[in-house]
């Protein structure tokens, strides 16, 4: 039987992801963005997610703003098959594009879960540094009601010729890297079947659904 995903950082495993592009097709290569761009990128998005979460709508309307904004502010496609790693051509096609969808729903879903509970949120600039040729970094400060504040780093590059989140990292951990080590084991205790890996995410899926009451 395959394994259950069970993330060992909820807040990492939670950040959701961009709507899909065409599966088949390779996904743009980020590249780089300015500090300034990056870090007005972040906050212009920051502030979105802060108005949605900190909102009067019922907390499931608050669920569904947050994934939008995430949607349009992560790249999905690149995030999701740099995880998948070497597995990718390995898939098929009907596979390749089934993950592609799990992918989003489970980190979506985590998120909106997660943060869509704690209003009262306040989010804050940091330092913005440009860390290689493909992203900048932009670190953020999360604070929330009677919880001591965390900070969170964006990677952020240019993708298609708009600002992407394509990495946040928290407590010093990656999210892409993270989650690529746990698909990868899931795979390669189960002979190497991606659809070991799909199965997992499937299983998921349905618990964060009847956490959430749907």
């Amino acid at each position: 039987m395959p394994e259950t995903l069970i993330a060992r950082r909820p807040l990492l495993a939670s950040l959701g992801l961009a709507s899909l592009g065409a599966v088949g097709a390779l996904p743009a290569r980020a590249q780089a963005v300015d500090a300034n761009r990056a870090a007005a990128f972040i906050q212009a998005t920051g502030q979105e997610l802060v108005a949605a979460i900190n909102g009067r709508a019922p907390a499931a309307q608050r669920r569904e703003q947050v994934a939008a904004i995430l949607r349009r502010a992560v790249d999905v496609e690149g995030v999701g098959r740099f995880i998948l790693g070497r597995y990718w051509r390995q898939a098929t096609p009907e596979e390749q594009q089934q993950y592609m969808r799990l992918f989003e729903e489970t980190l979506i879903r985590n998120l909106s879960a997660r943060f869509g509970e704690y209003q009262g949120i306040r989010f804050s600039l940091g330092r913005t540094q440009q860390r290689t040729e493909d992203d900048t970094l932009v670190n953020t400060i999360v604070e929330r009601p009677n919880s001591a504040p965390f900070t969170l780093d964006w990677r952020v590059g240019e993708v298609g010729g708009q600002p992407r989140v394509v990495d946040v990292i928290a407590e010093g951990t990656s999210l892409r890297l993270t989650t690529r080590s746990e698909y990868s084991a899931v795979i390669s205790r189960n002979g190497g079947r991606v659809s070991a890996l799909l199965d997992a995410m499937r299983n998921q899926v349905a618990q964060l659904a009847a956490r959430e009451g749907r």
